[in-house]
Order: structure tokens, then sequence, then C-alpha cells
């Protein structure tokens, strides 16, 4: 999977205005979040906040040495749903949120954030929120790689 989602900030019929989603998928190329949060620059943002989940070296007393992720095709649409959820939140201006699939490395981003938001709280408040989402709601399997040969399949992202 390669597309990812990009959407422009919107009014409702309320009158109130969603955060435009910079960008919103699953992908194979190698995730970036310096491009994040290029995308989600905006001249009215008091704050940036990110999050760059990374392949470590262990888990659980194990020496990891890889990570594969495999994802179900509806990834995507999932991912842009929760970003279209979180970007409805008052006070944020743009949203951007990649998870990679395939073969990871150590140090390597699985799953990367960027929010721009007026205020630094809803910033933070959107980002914790939207990595815990994609934890609980996004279709992806991790396997990780061991040390002494061994794997392991955990269903999470």
């Amino acid at each position: 999977m390669t597309r990812t989602t990009e959407m422009t900030r919107t009014t409702e019929s309320r009158g109130r205005v969603t955060a435009r989603v910079a960008r919103a998928g699953v992908v194979r190329e190698p995730v970036s979040v310096s491009e994040l949060v290029a995308a989600v620059e905006d001249r009215a943002a008091g704050a940036v906040v990110t999050f760059d989940g990374m392949v470590r070296d262990h888990d659980r007393g194990r020496d990891v040495i890889a990570i594969a992720y495999s994802a179900h095709p509806s990834a995507d649409e999932v991912m842009a749903r929760i970003a279209r959820e979180i970007a409805g939140r008052p006070g944020l201006r743009a949203v951007a949120v990649v998870h990679r699939t395939g073969d990871l490395g150590i140090g390597d981003t699985a799953l990367g954030v960027a929010v721009s938001a007026d205020h630094r709280a809803p910033a933070f408040d959107a980002v914790r929120d939207i990595v815990e989402e994609v934890k609980r709601r996004l279709p992806v399997w991790k396997r990780q790689l061991f040390a002494d040969g061994t794997h392991e399949w955990s269903g999470c992202a």
C-alpha cells in the first residue's frame, strides 16, 4: 500500500472549521517526520507537535533485530477516518499521520504523526489521541524478529 489521503481545511455546516488533513495513510516507503511537519505547517499555528514511533532493539527483555508490518486493505481508510475525527477538534490547524508497512530495521520510523494547532495543549492532546487510536483501530500486524532466530506476531500498530 502506498496511497495516502490529502484533504483541505473545510468549514462544516455549523460554521466550525475542521483542520486540514495534510496526509493520512499506510505506506511502504520510509516515513519522514520532518516531511510530516512540513505538511502541517500553518502560519496561524502556535504549535507543531510530533510523534516518531521507531523500531527499538528490544522487547520484554529480548533482543529485536527487525520488524515486518502487514496491513489489511482497509488500513488506508481506517487511518483517514482517524485523522478526520481528530481534525474535527477545535483549535487544530492540520493533521498528518502515516504508518509504514514492510520490513523495518532498528531505528526506522513505523508511525509518524504531526499536528499543528493554535496552542500547544490541543496539539499534544491530538498527537497522543491519534497514536492511541491507531494502536487500537488500525488493522496492522507486527512480526518481530529476535536475535535468537525466533519471531513473534502481534496485532498492534
